[in-house]
């Protein structure tokens, strides 16, 4: 069966069924129909999240139709609650622009889904719609005070760094022209959309602690510059309350089920090429109020939403991970080692040899943040026994435990190895997560220490209009905050045609973005755009509903 046709399949729990399973009361819950419930801020238990597990779940540096991390993650989470351990999966809301595009949703996969799994991928609770229009609303607001000339505050309208949104591949909006037809309209001036993933109103979400910890953030929103070059930021349009007040709802984390019964919490959904690609703060915290092991994931591979998380969330959030758990597929080492996309399900052990360089890089990665990291196989049927004892080989050459994960095909079933492993590994007592940089550094020393350490560039290499941003980034003040990389997820460096682990390679920042108000400093590298495109043949042609409203064709 299709992984539809499988979510289609099994009865799910009443919400308030799920919610009884970790002590969360009716009263607490705002229901959004029978499967679906919001949950208060007010179950966020300091104290109970300072001795819960927190499991972060990373991947190999993936195939464009990734390696089934969201899947593994759920996985683990089953099998976490089939040994009997108390475990929530934590987890980002997928993106209406994957799913209509290539990637698909981001609810899981086989046995190992959270559902009701349409509403999940489509429209949700409305939190996407809520950030998309807070985001949007701030846009026309800056627009107001460019057509109003006897506003106190000059805001240039050349400098302006804010754009719009929209949840939707739509490369015909990256650059466009607002304020056509005459002043009446507005001022005509160039401007452009991004994907809603990747607005700086999600970031904000994903980094905020409560409601006031967001007004102050969204107040810190840098939308552009004065005639004189005077920073202009979103408190002094007096904007940050109705921001709020549009994002009332977004700002509660939503309570789900996976299909074994088992709570899980989805909340916030930045990509990690472009932006931090972790959920909420707030889920994981709560998460981590309501159960004894959060098992939770991070975007792409392991050099981006992993670092971004240790890095940024985990500064942010004070937050310790206690377990990495990296995700390997067969085909993505066969890939790596240089198979072509039409020879990824042929067994090939030379080409899974060279392949694990690249996994091997993964690893060492994770040590440098103090933890040793737990390997998940996640199966495919194509895959050899001995290609799999092969990587458990030289997995175990690097001190490091190399598990077969079946969650795709088994559910929980299949994955109580993989959740003993990770079990044992917290047990030991051995792992001390820390960050791999301190915030308080030089920007371009961070930048250095993230592209040799993690990438293993040789170097950095900034263009004119990159020198330009950093010098106007340190003249406003904002040089001590973290770094978010905005970097292609298909390698290692900024060529997305590198795979495997390269070396004597360097990087380039092209330019920089300024997300003041999310907290970090986001360089770009090569031509990493903040909208994607449709593929030729989008998902979305293979996509039914009946006249029952009977979905299908949905990823």
């Amino acid at each position: 069966m299709t992984d539809i046709e499988i979510a289609q399949s099994v009865s799910m729990l009443h919400i308030k069924a799920v919610a009884k399973k970790i002590n969360v009361s009716e009263e607490d819950l705002e229901y959004y129909g029978k499967h679906k419930a919001k949950l208060p801020l007010k179950l966020i238990d300091p104290e109970a999240v300072k001795g819960s597990s927190l499991i972060l779940v990373t991947a190999i540096t993936p195939t464009p139709a990734g390696e089934g991390k969201t899947t593994v993650s759920i996985g683990l989470n089953e099998g976490l609650n089939k040994i009997g351990r108390k475990s929530i999966a934590v987890l980002r809301e997928p993106s209406l622009g994957p799913v209509f595009g290539i990637k698909g949703g981001a609810a899981g996969g086989g046995y190992s889904q959270v559902v009701p799994m349409e509403d999940i991928n489509l429209h949700f609770t409305g939190d996407f719609s809520a950030i998309e229009k807070a985001n949007n609303f701030l846009a026309a607001i800056i627009d107001n005070i460019i057509q109003n000339h006897e506003h106190p505050i000059k805001l240039d309208p050349r400098s302006v760094l804010w754009k719009r949104v929209i949840d939707m591949n739509d490369r015909s909006l990256r650059n466009i022209i607002i304020g056509v037809g005459g002043k009446a309209n507005g001022m005509m001036r160039s401007d452009g959309f991004n994907i809603t993933a990747a607005s700086e109103i999600m970031a904000i979400l994903c980094m905020s602690e409560n409601l006031a910890d967001l007004k102050v953030k969204l107040g810190n929103i840098l939308v552009g510059f004065t005639y004189d070059n005077h920073p202009v930021y979103a408190r002094e349009l007096k904007v940050q309350e109705a921001m709020a007040i549009l994002l009332k709802d977004a700002i509660k984390p939503n309570l789900v089920q996976t299909l074994e019964g088992n709570p899980a919490i989805l909340h916030g959904g930045p990509f990690a090429n472009i932006a931090q690609g972790t959920n909420t703060i707030i889920a994981t915290k709560m998460g981590l109020s309501l159960a004894d092991y959060v098992v939770t994931e991070a975007g792409f591979g392991a050099d981006l939403g992993a670092e971004k998380f240790m890095n940024i969330k985990c500064g942010y959030g004070k937050l310790k991970p206690r377990a990495i758990v990296i995700v390997a597929t067969i085909r993505a080492l066969r890939h790596h080692g240089g198979a072509k996309p039409d020879e990824l399900n042929t067994p090939d052990m030379d080409k899974l040899i060279k392949g694990f360089a690249n996994l091997q890089k993964h690893i060492e990665n994770a040590q440098k943040f103090g933890l040793n990291p737990v390997i998940a196989i996640n199966h495919f049927i194509t895959d050899t026994d001995e290609e799999i004892q092969e990587l458990q080989r030289l997995c175990h050459a690097m001190g490091v435990n190399a598990v077969v994960s079946k969650g795709w095909a088994m559910g929980g079933e299949g994955t109580t190895d993989l959740a003993q492993a990770v079990v044992n590994e917290i047990e030991k007592g051995q792992g001390s997560f820390k960050p791999l940089y301190d915030w308080s550094l030089p920007l371009r020393d961070k930048i250095h220490i993230i592209a040799t350490e993690i990438y293993g560039a040789d170097g950095v290499d900034y263009s004119t209009k990159a020198l330009t941003d950093l010098k106007r980034i340190e003249r406003i003040g904002l040089g001590h905050l973290p770094v978010c990389m905005a970097k292609t997820q298909k390698s290692f460096t900024d060529d997305e045609k590198v795979v495997g682990r390269p070396r004597g390679f360097r990087i380039t920042v092209r330019e920089f973005e300024i997300a003041a108000g999310a907290g970090f400093i986001v360089p770009i590298l090569g031509n990493m755009m903040r909208m994607p495109g449709l593929p030729a043949v989008p998902a979305s042609e293979s996509m039914h509903i009946d006249d029952n409203g009977r979905i299908s064709g949905l990823s």
